[in-house]
């Protein structure tokens, strides 16, 4: 068996596709985002970054690196192991807590990502729940995907958003079975957002718990920063809500925020809890001192909204073709993956600006973009220059563009 043959052939089939990943080596420069360099061939070029989840420069902010840099000080590097054996720290319980707080529930449990909370909190639920029918939005992310399929419960896939969709599932059900919705609340490819309270009325009516994703709407939204359903007031309906500490936080990390049963079942249970070495207490640190500060400052919040308000009319007023967005993502529609990864390095290689392509299969084929992050630091000179560059390669690629 030639296994290297295979490998390479697989590789080959996304050269073919233009789906082949190719990452860059960046560093940022701190106290200066959205800046950055990048390494080639002719070593460091000054880059700005117009891609990152790192959505309110979170990960550069004073008060997080101080308090990473002190924790580091005080207690060295890393936790010592998994959280049963000697890796709970007093920054993980101080975190979890505050985390709780944040969504109004009993208690929370940190995870190393937001891919390992939905993973092994979906995955936990299921397989404590006999018979349990778990209803999935059809744009969920790859994690929660993993975690319905890993729970080995029965999965039914409504259409995005759609209620009534939702509503005929859950009437095909049986009355008496355990029923799990899971969907997010901002979805961050096409950037809008789920009816929440709609359906928690109908996890209401037909006896469903209900699991959200608040990964790209946590830090940004809600006076506190605890995501949609906090700016809606619907927190209080949802039974599990999980979030991340990588994105508007800064840092890393996930976690999930239920009822005090819910998090001890979890944490007794999942092994991709149990099993893993628990996030350096510096990064907790990190991520402790950026959730108390997005609790009480809207300066970051409302600054990023601004930006991504400007940066979507300057596209349109360009007649680029900008997609349809109700949040803070701005994604500009290619429809072909070859031509969005040849924009992305145009933009890298000629102008210092950096995108990554958006590519299927985190998108459906034919809906290939380029998906930027506006953030509060980004200015107005920085959008002009942006869609000065895309105005010149869309015409250079003769591309078509928006009526």
């Amino acid at each position: 068996m030639d296994y290297e043959s295979i490998f390479k052939s697989a590789i080959d089939s996304l050269h073919a596709e233009g789906r082949y990943r190719v990452f860059i080596d960046i560093v940022r420069n701190k106290g200066s985002y959205p800046n950055a360099h990048c390494f080639g061939g002719n070593g460091p070029k000054p880059i700005t970054v117009w891609c990152s989840n790192d959505y309110l420069g979170m990960g550069q902010h004073p008060s997080v690196v101080d308090a990473m840099e002190k924790a580091l000080h005080e207690v060295g590097a890393g936790s010592g192991g998994t959280r049963n054996i000697s890796g709970n720290t007093h920054y993980h319980i101080q975190l979890e807590a505050e985390l709780a707080s944040l969504h109004g529930k009993q208690g929370a449990l940190l995870f190393t990502s937001g891919y390992v909370s939905n993973e092994a909190a979906l995955s936990t639920l299921g397989k404590l729940l006999p018979g349990c029918v778990i209803l999935s939005d059809e744009l969920n992310h790859a994690s929660m995907i993993a975690g319905i399929k890993s729970s080995g419960c029965e999965k039914r896939v409504f259409r995005h958003n759609d209620l009534q969709h939702l509503k005929q599932l859950l009437m095909e059900c049986e009355p008496d079975a355990p029923k799990l919705i899971a969907f997010e609340s901002v979805y961050s490819m096409d950037g809008d957002i789920a009816p929440i309270a709609q359906i928690c009325d109908l996890a209401d009516k037909y006896g469903a718990l209900t699991y959200l994703d608040e990964v790209h709407a946590v830090g940004m939204y809600g006076d506190h920063g605890g995501g949609i359903s906090e700016r809606d007031g619907v927190a209080d309906r949802i039974t599990i809500v999980e979030g991340t500490l990588g994105k508007a936080y800064g840092v890393m990390g996930g976690y999930i925020a239920a009822s005090k049963t819910i998090i001890d079942c979890i944490r007794s249970y999942a092994p991709g809890f149990i099993f893993t070495t628990s996030l350096s207490p510096v990064l907790v640190a990190g991520a402790l001192a950026s959730v108390r500060h997005l609790k009480v400052s809207q300066a970051e919040r409302d600054a990023q909204q601004a930006s991504a308000a400007t940066l979507k009319e300057k596209f349109a007023a360009a007649r680029l073709p900008v997609m349809p967005s109700v949040t803070h993502i701005v994604p500009l529609l290619v429809g072909c993956p070859i031509r969005a990864k040849r924009i992305s390095d145009i933009l890298l290689a000629e102008y210092g600006l950096y995108v990554q392509p958006i590519n299927y299969p985190t998108v459906p084929r034919g809906t290939e973009r380029l998906r930027f992050t506006p953030g509060p630091c980004h200015t107005a000179e920085m959008m002009d220059e942006l869609t000065g560059a895309l105005i010149e390669i869309w015409d250079r690629l003769e591309l078509r563009l928006a009526a």
